[in-house]
């Protein structure tokens, strides 16, 4: 409205909001050093890690005075405050299926498990709908623009990594992802750090606009003053969190000295946007001070094993083993020509990033929230069952098989991938020769895992692949301004005549045992009937196991059994990589 938009520009005359764009970070008055991480404020990175879509109508150069008259129309549309598909689409002029994504990204990204999007069905989530205040802070963040990765301190070392040129290559003017992500700076994926500190910094910059939008004028007090109830202060949970147990801990208004003794059967008093605007700036500006002290002595010096902020990059010519993180997500990175199994006792939290591996077959049988593979070829990578979301990115002739609520692959060459999910598969950016089939496998403790994260085994779209633009708005490492976008490359639906099931070993038994015997999903009746077909390797390896050999020849039997079935596959353009069990 009128009102709101002259409130905003007072807004902006009462907070510091020039000197928060573009003055350097001043010193605060105490050292950052003694400071509680308990009490340190973090970015939440599951909106810039997962919430963002490459669509034109959702980036706009000014968010706020553009969100303003938005959001006041979609509050018109329900007196929940809370909106459906229909409104998003009508309000933001985008088409009915990019609303129904926007409303299932923030449902992926959103921070509070109470809300009742996360619990609701896919057949009622339009009755559900979004609450107007997230829709509005997820529409603010479009406007994020990813850190560039940083280059290696050592390329020669990390040169013998990488996988030999896509096949591609000789005849397609573009770069492949790798090639993008071993160019001639030899760059990597920006240090956990660097990417918190990045996102803090596109917060502090953009603090003033971001309270503006939840405020409101007090009534009967005229346009000089807003204030943030409780309520709406909470609503910033979506963007920040306290502690160092990641972003599932308590309430924002637990640590807002303004809120923190509030009674809980009293409505709290609403609290002046510049008093909020001032305490949430100085909790960054603490941060960010912490994370410089934390980086400065890794730039001067060689980075301890035990560091938990380790860049990533400088892990890769580990070969043989992950890297775990305690705090965040856990790392498994720099594989190389070996097999990698993790299960849910091995992971510290709930979110796993694979990075920059290589020739290698990575098993992660866990219950997860958050997935991401980055950076991997000649891979076979299987994914237990991930409940917010799985992001693939800048991979070659890798094979994912996943359980998942949803899935984005993006920047991605000759990949496979077998899919149980429950949203439309999304692809972006510049993809080649990408393939598509229905999840093929299972182990023990699936459907366990599945109900704990609320996977649905009676809904798979893994047929129904929604495909945006080429070009991606946030990411300038891969598509440079000035290049033109067009629709992305989609997933051609695999030959059933090369459908199998895909066996995961039981190499402990214990942990691995479980109730599930099967594949939870149901396949389409001309993937059963070519798996029929062609599925006899479990009956080898039963036969195998009742042969009447001593252990050792049967190990050695198994063992050449799996080389020769390896090079059989190799030499029918297959990729697929059976460990003996």
């Amino acid at each position: 409205s009128a009102t709101h938009k002259s409130v905003y520009r007072k807004l902006c005359v009462l907070l510091p909001l020039e000197k928060t764009m573009s003055d350097p970070i001043e010193p605060s008055t105490s050292s950052s050093s003694t400071k509680d991480p308990a009490l340190l404020i973090h970015p939440r990175r599951e909106p810039f890690e997962h919430g963002l879509l490459p669509i034109p109508k959702l980036i706009f150069t000014d968010p706020t005075q553009t969100l303003i008259p938005l959001k006041q129309k979609l509050i018109e549309q329900s007196a929940s405050h809370r909106v459906n598909s229909a409104a998003i689409s009508e309000v933001l002029q985008i088409s009915i299926d990019h609303a129904r994504l926007v409303l299932d990204t923030l449902a992926s990204v959103l921070h509070s498990e109470s809300d009742p999007l996360l619990k609701s069905k896919p057949d009622v989530v339009d009755e559900v709908g979004a609450d107007v205040n997230d829709l509005v802070l997820f529409l603010y963040i479009q406007s994020y623009k990813k850190l560039l990765p940083r280059t290696h301190k050592d390329s020669a070392a990390v040169a013998d990594v990488w996988p030999s040129t896509s096949a591609f290559d000789g005849y397609l003017s573009a770069l492949s992802p790798l090639q993008l992500v071993r160019s001639n700076s030899r760059r990597f994926v920006p240090s956990q750090a660097d990417e918190e500190a990045h996102q803090l910094s596109y917060l502090q910059k953009h603090l003033a606009n971001i309270v503006s939008l939840l405020a409101e004028p007090v009534e009967g007090e005229g346009e000089e003053s807003l204030v943030l109830t409780m309520e709406k202060f909470e609503h910033l949970g979506f963007l920040f969190y306290f502690g160092d147990k990641g972003s599932e801990g308590y309430h924002l208004g637990q640590y807002a000295p303004f809120f923190a003794n509030s009674d809980p059967d009293m409505p709290a008093v609403p609290v002046p946007a510049a008093q909020v605007h001032d305490w949430v700036l100085q909790n960054i500006i603490s941060s960010l001070e912490n994370i410089s002290e934390r980086i400065s002595p890794k730039e001067n010096g060689p980075p301890s094993s035990s560091d938990q902020d380790v860049p990533m990059a400088d892990a890769c010519t580990s070969t043989n083993k992950g890297s775990i993180s305690v705090r965040g997500p856990s790392f498994i990175e720099g594989i190389s020509k070996s097999s990698l199994i993790k299960q849910a006792s091995d992971l510290k939290g709930s979110s796993v990033k694979v990075l920059n591996c290589h020739d290698s077959v990575i098993y992660i049988l866990a219950p997860l929230r958050y997935a991401t593979v980055y950076g991997c070829s000649d891979a076979t990578i299987v994914l237990g069952a991930v409940g917010k979301a799985v992001r693939i990115e800048h991979c070659e002739r890798v094979h994912v098989i996943t359980a998942a609520k949803r899935i984005c692959i993006a920047n991605c060459r000759e990949c496979m991938f077998f899919l149980g999910v429950n949203q439309r598969p999304l692809i972006v950016g510049d993809n080649h020769k990408l393939q598509v089939a229905p999840y093929n496998t299972f182990y023990g403790q699936l459907e366990e895992h599945m109900n704990e994260v609320g996977i649905d085994a009676t809904i798979n779209r893994w047929n129904e692949p929604l495909a945006l633009g080429v070009v991606d708005p946030h990411d300038s490492l891969s598509h440079p301004a000035g290049v033109s976008d067009a629709q992305a490359e989609s997933g051609s639906h695999l030959d059933p005549e090369q459908f199998t099931n895909f066996l995961i070993p039981n190499w402990y038994g214990g942990e691995s045992e479980g109730s599930t015997k099967d594949n939870p999903f149901p396949l389409p009746d001309i993937y059963v009937a070519s798996q029929q077909r062609n599925n006899n390797l479990g009956e080898v390896k039963q036969i195998l196991r009742e042969a009447p050999l001593e252990e050792n020849r049967k190990r050695e039997l198994s063992t050449a059994l799996h080389v020769y079935f390896k090079d059989w596959l190799y030499g029918n353009d297959h990729f697929y990589i059976v460990s003996s069990s």
